[in-house]
C-alpha cells in the first residue's frame, strides 16, 4: 500500500467533506484493507457521468488496495430516497428495481474492477429482520430529529405530506453500514443526513463508526445546475460516442477544471500542466477534446474514442462536421428557444423557417434531432445543424 500521507492526497481529491479526517487517518495506520461503500438506488436504468463521480472515488480507493462494496439498494429503493425531494416518491416494484439493478452492474464495471469489486443487495439482509428488529432499528431515533433534515422540515413546515415510510429511508440506509461492517461510506453532498445515520447506527449496535466521505454534486452542462436527465443538462454514459464526445468539447471553459477533477484519472500534476498551458495561450478546446477522449475511451473504447470526432455533429449523412464550422456567440439575458437560436445565428432565413424546420425534424443539436421545446440555456454551446448544409457551433451568453 502507498503511504498514509499519499492515500489521504489522493482521497480528499475532488472531496467536499470527511468526517472525520483523523478517524479515517487512524484507519489508514493500521495497515489494512479498508470496507469502502456507496449504495446505489436502482431507480432509473441509465447513468450518467454525475453519477460516476462517486464510483470514479470507489475506483481510486481500489487502487489504494482497499475493498470496495458497490451496494444496490433493491430494499431502499421499494421505499424511494427522499433526499431533496419536495413530495412522497413513489415507490418502484421489486420487479423494476431488479431489473435496474442489471443494467447498473453492467455499466459501473466499465469504470470498477470487477475482480475487486464485492456487489451486494440490502434485501440480503432486510428480509431477514423481524418486526421487533425493525422496532428496535426505529427506536434509535426520534421524529424530532428526523424532522431537523432539511428535506423534511422545509416539507413539515409548508404543509406538505410525509409518509411514515419516508423516515425509514435514512434508518435502513444506516444498518446498511452495519451489516455490511463499512468503514468508510461515500455519497453526494445531498447525503449526508443519512450518512451520518450509519455512524450513529455502528455505534448503538456496537461497532466502530464508519468515516463519511462526501462528493460534491457535479453541475450539468449549463454550469449551474446539478447534471439530470430531466434538466437535459447530462452526459449519459451510453450515449453514442460522437455525442458523448460533442457534448464534452462544447462544455463552458469555466466547468473544464471541475470536470477534469471529477471524472478524469489523469494525475493532478498532468492537469495543472494544461491549465498552465491554457494561461500561455493554448486554446481551451484543444484541452478538452483530451478529456473527451479519455471519457469516450472509458466507455465505449480506444478505438471510438479516436474516431468519435468524426460523428460529433453530422447525422444526417456521412462524414465529418465542416472543417471551417462557424463559431456564433449570441448575447441574451434570457435562456433562449431553439428556434430564435437559428434565426439570430442566421441558419434559416426566418424564424418562421426555423419552426417548419424544427416540425419536419430537420434539426438537429449535438447530433440529435430537436424539437420545437428544446432551450438553448445560457452558457451553453452546442453544435447546431439546419438542413443538409447549414452548420455552426453557437454559444449563448449573458449579457
Amino acid at each position: 500500500m502507498k503511504s498514509v500521507e499519499e492515500q489521504l492526497a489522493l482521497i480528499k481529491r475532488g472531496a467536499e467533506e470527511i468526517l472525520v479526517e483523523s478517524e479515517l487517518v487512524a484507519k489508514l495506520e493500521r495497515g489494512q484493507p479498508l470496507r469502502i461503500k456507496a449504495g446505489f438506488d436502482p431507480t432509473a436504468p441509465d447513468l450518467h457521468l454525475g453519477h460516476t463521480v462517486l464510483i470514479n472515488k470507489l475506483r481510486q480507493f481500489q487502487e489504494l488496495g482497499h475493498q470496495v462494496v458497490f451496494l444496490i439498494g433493491d430494499f431502499t429503493g421499494m421505499i424511494g430516497d427522499p433526499s431533496g425531494k419536495n413530495a412522497t416518491r413513489p415507490p418502484l416494484t421489486r420487479e423494476q428495481v431488479l431489473e435496474n439493478a442489471e443494467t447498473y452492474k453492467a455499466q459501473v464495471f466499465k469504470i470498477l474492477d470487477p475482480a475487486r469489486t464485492e456487489v451486494a443487495f440490502n434485501s440480503t439482509w432486510m428480509d431477514q429482520l423481524s418486526p421487533a428488529d425493525f422496532i428496535r432499528l426505529a427506536s434509535q431515533y426520534t421524529v424530532a430529529r428526523m424532522l431537523e433534515r432539511d428535506d423534511f422540515h422545509k416539507r413539515y413546515t409548508g404543509s406538505q405530506p410525509i409518509a411514515i415510510h419516508e423516515f425509514l429511508y435514512p434508518l435502513v440506509q444506516g444498518y446498511d453500514s452495519v451489516a455490511l461492517r463499512a468503514d468508510v461510506e461515500l455519497g453526494g453532498t445531498d447525503q449526508k443526513f443519512n450518512l451520518l445515520m450509519g455512524r450513529e447506527l455502528q455505534r448503538a449496535y456496537g461497532q466502530e463508526s464508519q468515516v463519511i466521505l462526501t462528493m460534491p454534486l457535479l453541475e450539468g452542462l449549463d454550469g449551474v445546475k446539478k447534471m439530470s436527465k430531466s434538466l437535459g443538462n447530462y452526459v449519459g454514459i451510453q450515449e453514442a460516442p460522437g455525442v458523448m464526445y460533442n457534448k464534452l468539447v462544447s462544455l463552458p471553459d469555466s466547468l473544464m477544471w471541475r470536470y477534469f477533477e471529477l471524472l478524469s484519472f489523469r494525475p493532478m500534476g498532468e492537469i495543472e500542466e494544461f491549465r498552465r498551458d491554457v494561461e500561455r495561450g493554448a486554446n481551451p478546446r484543444d484541452i478538452k477534446i483530451k478529456l473527451a477522449e479519455e471519457i469516450v475511451a472509458r466507455f465505449h473504447g480506444e478505438e471510438a474514442a479516436a474516431t468519435a470526432h468524426r460523428s460529433a455533429g453530422n447525422r444526417l449523412k456521412d462524414g465529418e462536421l465542416p472543417e471551417d464550422l462557424p463559431e456564433v456567440l449570441l448575447e441574451s439575458d434570457v435562456d433562449l428557444p431553439i428556434s430564435a437560436v437559428l434565426n439570430r445565428a442566421g441558419l434559416v432565413r426566418n424564424a418562421a423557417a426555423a419552426r417548419d424546420m424544427l416540425g419536419a425534424g430537420s434539426v438537429k443539436v449535438d447530433g440529435e434531432v430537436a424539437d420545437r421545446d428544446f432551450i438553448f440555456a445560457i452558457g451553453r454551446t452546442h453544435v447546431c445543424q439546419a438542413g443538409k448544409k447549414a452548420f455552426a457551433r453557437i454559444t449563448v451568453r449573458a449579457q
